[in-house]
């Protein structure tokens, strides 16, 4: 039999593995396996293509359909450049707070989950609890791209999905998505002096970041003022820049990375496609009569769906019934809840700790938000224990 953790012992645990999203999560996967073993619960591993990187399902009580998912990262952010007071990767505590990197973004969440394991196996319950565990969902949430797929076809399904990010224990029902472009453009290289007879890239990325920010623009005119939303529209957001050689050249080559901030509802293939078609109807003909040469790609590097909210769904009434809270909660941040949603399961987003501490050096949780968490799941369990049957 494995040893019983606290939420907090589990915590110190799980932040002690680094899982930088550059980093294998291997060992700490391989902790939860074990520790799972010790209480008799099989899981299952869905790796990556590398075969450095897993997610990891694991189902307690029957094997039938219903139940809960109850999912977390294990991936958290660099901690490169960052002016910590202690080793973010051995969790320290003081004033009512631990601190260490992905107390509250999100390993606190799972902790307290994986801590509830011995109580998840002594209730009587109806339907079962799933235990789901990606990575990579810093960098664009393929872990739970891959999992979510593998767990539904091996069943049973689940009918509600609890993704445990850091809202205080408040129950969000809806967020954006994203989707992240990478453009690279390629000029014709001449003597600044000559320059009507190049194609800087530089002036070419100028005027797609024009036209994604006219876009932005036009959103915010025609925001729905009732929409829950801040900001209450699509944005269209350049965030990196690189490219050319020197002053007195025009730039061969240019390339930046954007992000598309989605209303729940808005179409990223749409989005994508407006943009190919500006390039193609406005841009790549005026380049390619300089010179055949010149070509603008662009690649994909992430796309993630927003949550929206559901009229009818099954995650919400249960979720504001353990938790008390009857606030409309929304964020403008990505999770792995829009991808669980996207395949027809019902989904809220409710765990313990601020999204303000998350990605910043000395992160940390109060640990009361622990405690709420551990009795947000105390009753849940009860509430699957006593479905008549």
């Amino acid at each position: 039999m494995s040893r019983t953790y606290s939420p907090r012992e589990m915590l110190e645990k799980l932040i002690s593995f680094n899982t930088v999203s550059d980093q294998s999560n291997l060992a700490l996967i391989a902790f939860v396996e074990d520790y799972l073993a010790g209480w008799g619960v099989p899981s299952r591993r869905v790796p990556d293509p590398t075969g450095q990187k897993a997610a990891l399902h694991a189902r307690i009580g029957p094997d039938a359909d219903g139940g809960t998912v109850l999912s977390a990262h294990t991936d958290v952010v660099p901690v490169a450049g960052q002016n910590w007071s202690h080793d973010p990767f051995t969790a320290w505590a003081d004033n009512g707070r631990l601190y260490g990197r992905g107390a509250a973004d999100m390993k606190g969440f799972a902790a307290t989950v994986l801590a509830k394991v011995p109580d998840f196996l002594s209730a009587d319950l109806q339907v079962p609890v799933h235990i789901a565990l990606s990575y990579d969902e810093e960098t664009g949430c393929d872990g739970a791209r891959r999992l979510i797929p593998e767990m539904l076809k091996q069943g049973p399904r689940p009918a509600t999905v609890i993704v445990g990010e850091p809202t205080l224990m408040k129950v969000v029902t809806g967020h954006k998505g994203i989707v992240v472009l990478r453009t690279s453009i390629t000029g014709h290289p001449v003597h600044s002096s000559q320059l009507h007879r190049g194609v800087s890239a530089i002036s070419v990325a100028a005027k797609l970041i024009g036209w994604l920010d006219a876009r932005t623009a036009e959103n915010r005119a025609k925001a729905d003022p009732d929409c829950p939303f801040e900001p209450p529209y699509t944005t269209l957001h350049c965030g990196t820049i690189s490219g050319g050689q020197a002053h007195n050249i025009t730039a061969q080559h240019c390339e930046f990375v954007t992000d598309i901030r989605l209303l729940p509802g808005d179409s990223a293939s749409d989005w994508v496609a407006a943009y190919r078609a500006f390039i193609e109807d406005n841009v790549l003909p005026g380049l390619k009569a300089v010179s055949e040469n010149c070509r603008i790609d662009i690649s994909e590097l992430a796309n993630v769906p927003g949550l929206g909210e559901e009229a009818e769904g099954l995650a919400e009434p249960i979720a504001r019934r353990l938790t008390g809270d009857n606030g409309r909660h929304v964020v403008v941040y990505a999770t792995e809840g829009g991808l669980f949603q996207s395949h027809g399961l019902s989904t809220v987003v409710c765990g313990p700790g601020s999204i303000d501490q998350a990605h910043q050096p000395d992160e940390f949780i109060a640990l009361d938000q622990l405690d709420r968490c551990a009795a947000f799941l105390d009753r849940l369990l009860k509430g699957m224990s006593r479905i008549a049957g």
